[in-house]
């Protein structure tokens, strides 16, 4: 078996939904019975300044908006709960997704401001 590089295996991670990426990094676990994202954060890069940026945020939902069923089915994709879990966390404006990068927080806000969501990242 050809061994896969790391610019095939991005392409690869670009074309996958959050949900699909969620299962492959569950199966990392699995397999390898280390958690990749716990690794992420227990290196740190090197002459961080400690007035930075926050590392991790959460994404809430502030408001709805007119399309709510829209809002609902992104919530359900990005977290991969059910429907009824995702429709509660989108009308009592809950958090969507705690203790993420802010680079995965921005890619969610824009999901959810796609949909019609007014979005707070904390």
């Amino acid at each position: 078996m050809a061994k896969l590089t790391k610019e095939d295996f991005i392409s690869s991670l670009k074309e996958m939904t959050l949900l699909e990426i969620k299962e492959l990094v569950d199966a990392m676990k699995e397999e390898f019975g280390v958690d990749p994202s716990a690794v992420a954060v227990a290196a740190p890069v090197a002459g961080a300044a400690s007035d930075a940026a926050p590392s991790t945020v959460s994404v809430s939902i502030a408001d709805a908006g007119a399309a709510k069923v829209a809002v609902i089915k992104v919530v359900k994709e990005i977290t991969g709960l059910g429907l009824k879990e995702s429709k509660d966390i989108v009308d009592n404006n809950g958090v969507v997704k705690e203790n993420i990068s802010t680079a995965e927080a921005d890619e969610i806000k824009a999901k959810l401001e796609e949909a019609g969501a007014t979005v707070e990242v904390k």
